[in-house]
């Protein structure tokens, strides 16, 4: 009898851890994070997670955008107007062209995602301030050159601003709202926000290689 019921209390064991291990794999990740108490990150930018003032998701997206600036401005905070004007070849873009180049990006994601615009289809006083910056190349090679680092960081400063007002008035249905982008495949919000992060990322590993390589 005492076999039997160690038996019976091992199968109602493996039963129970079951169906708990079911439960959570069922239970989507989202839950957890919707749950999850709005950090303050003030005084620790590795602190990632739901900010106070904005929705769950978002908040969690933008302290993830907000830590990769601070690496970019700590990369960049101390070059003179020279080394944000160095270019390596005629054919390579400079650190100061690069810094302008990530607030095009964030404005016309600004403009796609908030206001809805139809990517490229902005006005022409919008493709004026900002098409040089987005594009780069030749012109952006001439154009952007002999401003301090103050100039570039206040610029990314305002822009970023726009960025977490806009940001604090939705919510994480609105991140992860889908549409065919480029006319591809389905991208949600939470995807072309990434991307902005994601972009910072990339060229801050392009001026950290120039920098390595500035003149004595």
């Amino acid at each position: 009898m005492e076999k039997e019921s160690n038996k019976t209390s091992r199968r109602k064991f493996i039963k129970g851890s079951t169906i708990l291990t079911a439960g959570l794999a069922a239970t989507p990740l989202m839950s957890f994070a919707n749950e999850a108490s709005p950090i303050d990150t003030s005084d620790n930018i590795y602190l990632v997670g739901p900010q106070k003032g904005y929705s769950p998701q978002i908040g969690t997206l933008l302290s993830t955008m907000t830590l990769m600036r601070t690496w970019v401005i700590g990369t960049v905070k101390d070059l003179t107007v020279a080394q944000l004007d160095f270019q390596i070849d005629d054919q390579s873009n400079s650190i100061g062209a690069m810094l302008l180049h990530l607030a095009a990006t964030e404005r016309y994601y600004q403009l796609n995602t908030f206001d809805g615009i139809e990517w490229g289809k902005w006005d022409e006083d919008i493709k004026k301030e900002w098409d040089i910056a987005s594009g780069l190349g030749k012109k952006g090679r001439e154009i952007i050159k002999g401003n301090s680092i103050d100039y570039y960081l206040k610029t990314l400063e305002e822009v970023r601003e726009v960025t977490k007002q806009e940001f604090a008035k939705r919510d994480d249905q609105w991140i992860m709202k889908s549409e065919p982008f480029f006319g591809r495949q389905p991208t949600n919000n939470y995807a072309k926000w990434f991307h902005v992060c994601e972009h910072e990322s990339n060229h801050r590993g392009q001026m950290k290689f120039i920098i390595k390589r500035l003149p004595s």
